[in-house]
């Protein structure tokens, strides 16, 4: 069946944020995985990307597993790339992809660059790099708030909170609260209340990734998960005691 392009935009670019482990043992998922990557590509992808999707995917689990695992992300990329141009305006720019470290972090930046007024950075495992190297990426004038798992969060975040409010003061404003154990399921970054990102792991990963996606959400899931981080974040106690 063939998909309008921005279905098929958003169907390739929820491929790619869902991408299992390709260079790891056969497994269902992988299989499923690439299954959906041939039929997504065949659509999106020009003749060359199709045979060479079909060599690598054959090949996979042979001696050039690393190799054919990353011609296979590319070929999808390129494929999200085509789809994304010939999406409607409006689609353009849901999905951001990063390979490296590098390309994770200036993903972000230009995620928190959007922000006019508040930034809420949701993340259970949050450690001081959440801070140290996330956070600060927000301009100057933003308020930013950050919502950790009480239980999950790592010990680095309160002398990373206590630093920060050392150097900035009232200038930067930062609030971190901690959330009752177990509510939160999602790394998220949340802008001026209105738009919503979603990453498939923690803020403070982004040094060690190898790759990852960031995912704008819909007008309507923004709305409704914005809604719902902030009566969590009514109901979550302050990192530091006033």
């Amino acid at each position: 069946m063939s998909l309008t392009p921005e279905a098929l935009y958003y169907q390739l670019g929820s491929l790619l944020a869902e991408t299992p482990e390709l260079a790891g043992p056969a497994t269902a998922e992988t299989d499923q995985w690439i299954a959906r990557a041939v039929e997504l590509v065949e659509q999106a992808g020009d003749l060359a990307d199709k045979i060479q999707l079909h060599v690598a995917t054959e090949n996979l689990h042979g001696m050039l597993r690393a190799r054919n695992a990353r011609t296979i992300r590319d070929i999808v990329q390129r494929a999200l790339a085509k789809a994304e141009a010939n999406a409607p305006p409006r689609s353009q720019g849901a999905f951001i992809v990063a390979n490296n470290t590098f390309d994770a972090f200036a993903a972000v930046r230009r995620v928190l660059a959007t922000a006019h007024a508040k930034v809420l950075l949701v993340d259970p495992e949050a450690d001081g790099k959440a801070l140290t190297d996330v956070a600060l990426l927000a301009p100057d004038s933003v308020v930013v708030r950050l919502l950790a798992d009480r239980v999950n969060h790592k010990q680095s975040l309160e002398s990373a909170t206590q630093r920060w409010i050392q150097r900035f003061g009232s200038a930067r404003p930062l609030f971190v609260r901690l959330a009752p154990a177990g509510i939160l399921h999602d790394t998220l970054i949340l802008i001026d209340g209105t738009t919503a990102w979603a990453l498939g792991l923690s803020l403070s990963k982004l040094v060690k990734l190898t790759s990852t996606t960031l995912v704008r959400m819909p007008e309507a899931t923004a709305s409704a998960l914005t809604a719902a981080y902030a009566t969590r974040w009514d109901a979550a106690a302050p990192l530091l005691s006033a």
